[in-house]
Order: structure tokens, then C-alpha cells, then sequence
């Protein structure tokens, strides 16, 4: 009896042995569900919207994508971000030189593979003059996966309250004209450290006018403005009437435009650059096939379809979108992406853009955000006066107030006197991106020779 006893237990205990392996084995066997990562800049409504969609496509089927995990993180965080994670797998959104400045931090894993490169060929390779796509010796690291202009977002209700006219150049908004509101600003403007379209904005116009004149807009634009710690910010000011005009990439016009018929999106006459907006492979990808899957994705009609969502209102890179059922009813939207294929365009170099970024956006900060308080007084005080003062006085204050060669600091380095100058921004430009000591030096310093300089204008005027 025992022996019987014995025989099936042994029998059973060989049927779950066997069993254990055969279900470990089909464990094994199946396929690993992927959750992707992606580094961001985009808004919550552009990536609720892609993570929907492209969860329902025959790609994230394909390759057994699970779910898509989007990191919003600041752009000065990119890099340290990417390298401290190690497993991120895809870059979306934050403009060419963000992009560049991973590619140059080596970070950025060539686009190869059938699928990707024949979505990729459907992207122009420039527009405008302006690269849609970053190629060393054939391979691409990055694609435009949008396009965008740059411009003023303008409430016809506000200005025609205030007698104030419709800017039609970027210069305008430097103008005295916009002073009359103050200390109740007319204009708004973002920080050019929280803000990459706005960065991309005041590059624009320190090529179009030169280092020395483009500080002056920018200084007297500043002046003139409310200055806001997002972009996103100074488009719904706009639209709820706070202020008359305000710098937004297109794509934050052609919303408020939707959503206000006092709304207008205005591209400057003196010139804007068509920008491609990027997505990248990073390196340190773990999932490398299905992250280009999700590019691919991005690029192709179907992808980019979340453009034409009337609250997110972007302009496509691949134009085969508006030949869709959605594309076809987003005519506005059309005609929009065809009156920036044609709008009037400066030469613009994204090395020189990027071989003085950091510095220009922590010397906006510092000179222009942090004594704002102190800045709009002086202007104000030197536009108050200007009956009074000769045209050759009048500027001379201006300058005195703005000019960033009449700007005078010591350099923490050397212990000389300097200006900022274009040479001295782009000497200082990797120290500033790669020590938060010294940036937090020139921060204080360019802080307190800006308030130095506003204090002698408010002098002046008072002799």
C-alpha cells in the first residue's frame, strides 16, 4: 500500500514539476511589455493626446509597447537629467539648440532602420533656409516632428482701449509708444530661462539687429513688458485681455485666435525663421527598436494628426496630414502652415544662436527680471521726459540704460573691468551651462550693475 502511495505522490510530484516548467517556460517565451520614457517640453494636452493615440496603433501592437512615460523637465536640466537616469529612451520638443546641445553632449543615437527612414523622407530636410533635421556624414540624429514661426500675439480690444496701434515689426515693442500704460505693462514677454520659445525669440532679434541694437529692443521691450515665468502665460494674459501684445510662438496665436475673435497672431515684418520643433533617439535607450517605433509614429499622417487638435493647434512637419479626412478640416490650419512657408525670413545661424545661449538667457535674467521694478521706473521716468530732454540726450539715456557695450562689471576671473559684449558672452557661454557657481556670480553681479546703471538714468533725470 505504502508503495502505491508513494508511486503517486512521485507521479504527482513529476506532473507539477512539469507543469512548473512548461508555465516558467511560456513566461519566459512571452514578449516584455515596454514602457517608453520621454523627455520632454511639451504641454500635458500635446501628451495626453500622443500617448492615447499612438497606444491605440498598430506600432505600439507591434512592438509590445505598454505605456509611454513622458518626464517634463526643465531645459537646463536636459543633460545632467538624461546622463542621471540612464534609461531614457527618446527626446521630444525643446527647439534645434536644446537638440544640438544634446548632440554635442553626445547623447544622441543615430535614426537608422527601414521604418524610420522612410517616415523620415516624407520631412523636408530644410524650410526656409532652417534645418529639419541635424545630418553628420548621412546619418540623422534629430527630425523636426513640427515647425513653427515666432511673433505677437496682439487683443485688438486692449489696444484700441488704450489708443494703442497694431506692432508690425519686433522693434515696435521697444517703442516709447508701449510705455504709456506703464506701470500697468501693455506687453508681456517670458523669463529666457523658463521660456525656450521666448529664447528663441530674443536670438531672432539679436541677428536681426546686431548684438549691440538687439540688446536696446530687448532691454526697452522688457521695459515695456510684463515678463511672465512661462510662455504658455503670456498667451492667456493675451487672451483674457491683461495686456495688449505678447512674443508667442505661432502655434499659442492660432489658439487664442480660436478662442477669442479679439485675438490676432501677428509674424513680424522684420522677419521671423521658420523653427523645426525635435525628437530625437537618445543613447541611453533601453528599447531602442520600439523608441524609433514611437518616433516613426510621431512623424508619420497618422501621428501627426495631435497637431490638428484645435487646442494645440501646431503646425505639422509632414504636410501628407492635411491630405487626411482631419487634415482636410483643418483648412486654417493649412493655410497657416502655407502663409509660413512664404513668411518674410532672416538669415539665422543656430552655431552662433547656441555658441552664446546660456550666457543670454542668465544675462536676461539678471538684468532685466530680477530688477525689473527698477528698470520700468527708469524708462518711464526717461519717456516722461523726453519733451524735455534734446533727441541727442534722449538717446544718449537710452544707451546709458541699455547699451550692453555701456555695460560695465567686473569679471569674476580676472578682476577686470569688461562690457558684454558678443566675444565676452560666448567665452563665458560653457562655464555658465557647466558651473552653477559661477553662474550664480555673474547672476548676482550683472544684477547689481544693472540696478547701477537704471539708478544713474533716474539720476540723471533728476539733475
Amino acid at each position: 500500500m505504502r508503495s502505491k502511495i508513494s508511486i503517486y505522490i512521485s507521479l504527482i510530484l513529476s506532473i507539477l514539476l512539469l507543469y512548473s516548467s512548461f508555465t516558467y517556460f511560456m513566461a519566459s517565451a512571452k514578449p516584455e511589455e515596454i514602457v517608453l520614457k520621454v523627455i520632454t517640453r511639451h504641454g500635458a494636452d500635446i501628451l495626453l493626446a500622443a500617448r492615447k493615440n499612438f497606444l491605440k496603433s498598430d506600432l505600439a501592437k507591434k512592438y509590445n509597447i505598454r505605456d509611454v512615460r513622458f518626464l517634463p523637465v526643465g531645459e537646463p536640466l536636459w543633460v545632467d537629467t538624461i546622463r542621471s537616469a540612464g534609461d531614457i529612451d527618446v527626446a521630444w520638443g525643446g527647439g534645434p539648440v536644446l537638440f544640438d546641445r544634446l548632440y554635442v553632449e553626445g547623447l544622441l543615437a543615430p535614426l537608422k532602420g527601414e521604418m524610420i527612414e522612410k517616415v523620415m523622407a516624407k520631412i523636408p530636410n530644410e524650410i526656409m533656409g532652417s534645418p529639419m533635421k541635424r545630418i553628420n556624414k548621412s546619418d540623422v540624429y534629430w527630425v523636426a516632428a513640427a515647425i513653427s514661426s515666432f511673433g505677437f500675439t496682439i487683443n485688438k480690444d486692449y489696444l484700441r482701449h488704450y489708443g494703442l496701434p497694431e506692432p508690425d515689426e519686433w522693434i515696435d515693442l521697444a517703442n516709447e509708444t508701449y510705455a504709456a500704460t506703464l506701470p500697468q505693462p501693455s506687453v508681456g514677454c517670458a523669463d529666457a530661462t523658463k521660456s525656450t520659445s521666448n529664447t528663441r525669440m530674443y536670438q531672432i532679434i539679436l541677428q536681426r539687429y546686431g548684438w549691440e541694437r538687439g540688446w536696446i529692443v530687448i532691454t526697452l521691450m522688457a521695459a515695456n513688458s510684463r515678463i511672465y515665468d512661462q510662455s504658455g502665460l503670456v498667451r492667456d494674459a493675451v487672451i483674457r485681455g491683461d495686456i495688449g501684445v505678447g512674443i508667442t510662438i505661432d502655434f499659442y496665436g492660432y489658439t487664442a485666435q480660436l478662442e477669442s475673435e479679439a485675438c490676432k497672431y501677428i509674424v513680424p515684418s522684420d522677419g521671423s525663421i521658420v523653427n523645426g520643433d525635435p525628437i530625437a533617439l537618445l543613447k541611453t535607450s533601453k528599447h531602442p527598436e520600439a523608441a524609433k517605433a514611437f518616433i516613426a509614429w510621431v512623424l508619420s499622417a497618422e501621428g501627426q494628426k495631435i497637431w490638428l487638435n484645435p487646442k494645440i493647434n501646431r503646425l505639422p512637419s509632414n504636410a501628407e496630414v492635411f491630405d487626411t479626412p482631419e487634415g482636410k478640416e483643418r483648412e486654417d490650419l493649412r493655410q497657416a502652415y502655407l502663409r509660413t512657408l512664404n513668411a518674410s525670413v532672416i538669415e539665422f545661424s543656430d552655431e552662433l544662436a547656441m555658441s552664446y545661449q546660456y550666457s543670454m538667457q542668465w544675462f536676461f535674467h539678471a538684468t532685466l527680471v530680477r530688477p525689473q521694478e527698477k528698470l520700468q521706473r527708469a524708462w518711464m521716468e526717461l519717456v516722461n521726459s523726453k519733451e524735455k530732454l534734446t533727441p541727442e540726450r534722449f538717446r544718449e539715456l537710452v544707451d546709458i540704460l541699455a547699451d550692453p557695450l555701456k555695460f560695465k562689471f567686473t569679471d569674476p576671473r580676472t578682476g577686470e573691468e569688461v562690457c558684454f559684449s558678443q566675444e565676452y558672452a560666448q567665452s563665458i557661454n560653457e562655464e555658465i551651462f557647466n558651473n552653477v557657481d559661477f553662474r550664480n556670480d555673474m547672476v548676482r553681479i550683472w544684477k547689481e550693475a544693472a540696478e547701477k546703471r537704471y539708478e544713474a538714468v533716474l539720476q540723471a533725470l533728476s539733475e
